[in-house]
């Protein structure tokens, strides 16, 4: 009986001293659990924007207006070139815009060798950061969705609304159509702008009628774009781009046009009939067109996005509706770039 008791004792002192062991572990492996598996976080915004040379504080202008509205949690990708990437970091660093959230990118312009034709009347639209837009996927690895924005713009509204613009599956990119507000009509109509593809390919030309696309057709502006990354890649996009930049280079199927440059037309080709919609108060554009026409104020109060694409920028003199603008630039630190005013 004795020896029974003893056995129980020890069987039970054992037990006690394997519960003492383990439970140390089990309780840091509780902790680890918790550690590792935190609480869902916010969803990154990642917004692309190019810091071109004699331009930064259009760049600079369009971030602080995207930060100041927005409570998001954006990740600013500021693509540059190499000469043009310590201007703008230091600018970021040295002013308010020290909080945001952003990774610089250096973009090549070696991808574009023979694929630009160089007799546009604009010249400045041949510059190569003209063209990160096709290269969203090589320059941006780890996201889904990606909003590209022209540097030319600032963003009255919430950035979170833009990105939640929903993408028919298949769609690759939403865009803003050029035929889709009212009063953005009466603006074409006001400085002559073309609004269809007949602005900007030269139907003269038999491949660009082999297309089968109605000259008519409603064109789409690509300088605000919400991108589905996998859908990008999967169609082979960036590739149909270049194709049709080679073929421009080789042809001359649209840099003569009225649309001028040799961005937008590969875009049109490519993504004919295959994109989504962005609601059109998020791209009220034009407003670079003229240097006279203007859009009402109440209008431009209401719209959530402002774009100055045309030859009369913001920052320079002449241009309408600067104040708008200038309340979201941000000076130079180093005082390198400065606004061109009429009293300046």
């Amino acid at each position: 009986v004795n020896q029974i008791l003893l056995l129980l004792l020890v069987l039970t002192v054992c037990a006690i001293l394997y519960n003492k062991v383990h439970q140390v572990p089990l309780a840091l492996r509780n902790e680890a659990v918790d550690l590792e598996s935190p609480e869902e976080t916010e969803e990154e915004i990642p917004v692309v924007i190019c810091a071109a040379a004699g331009r930064m504080g259009a760049a600079v202008a369009a971030i602080s207006s995207i930060y100041s509205n927005t409570e998001a949690n954006v990740l600013f990708y500021i693509v540059g070139l190499k000469t043009t990437i310590p201007h703008i970091r230091k600018w970021i660093e040295n002013s308010k815009l020290k909080e945001i959230k952003f990774k610089v990118v250096e973009f090549n312009p070696m991808v574009l060798k023979g694929k630009i034709r160089q007799d546009s009347s604009r010249p400045e639209l041949l510059q190569p950061l003209n063209f990160v837009r096709f290269y969203l996927p090589l320059l941006i690895q780890k996201h889904e969705k990606v909003i590209y924005l022209d540097d030319d713009v600032i963003v009255q509204g919430d950035i979170q609304e833009l990105y939640d613009t929903k993408l028919v599956p298949g769609h690759a990119a939403a865009f803003s159509d050029d035929c889709d507000l009212p009063s953005t009509h009466e603006m074409i109509r006001s400085v002559g702008m073309q609004n269809t593809y007949m602005g900007f390919l030269d139907y003269r030309r038999q491949a660009i009628r082999d297309l089968g696309i109605s000259p008519s057709t409603c064109s789409f502006n690509p300088g605000v774009i919400v991108a589905n990354m996998t859908e990008w890649k999967h169609q082979r996009i960036t590739k149909q781009l270049e194709k049709w930049m080679q073929r421009n280079v080789e042809e001359n199927l649209y840099s003569s046009t009225l649309g001028g440059g040799v961005a937008t037309p590969p875009m049109l080709i490519v993504f004919h009939g295959k994109y989504s919609s962005i609601n059109p108060m998020w791209h009220i554009r034009h407003l670079g067109w003229s240097p006279d026409a203007r859009y009402s104020e109440q209008f431009l109060q209401e719209a959530k996005l402002l774009h100055w694409n045309g030859r009369y920028k913001p920052w320079d003199y002449p241009s309408v509706h600067t104040d708008l603008w200038e309340n979201w630039f941000i000076p130079d630190p180093s005082g390198k770039f400065k606004l061109t005013r009429p009293d300046s």
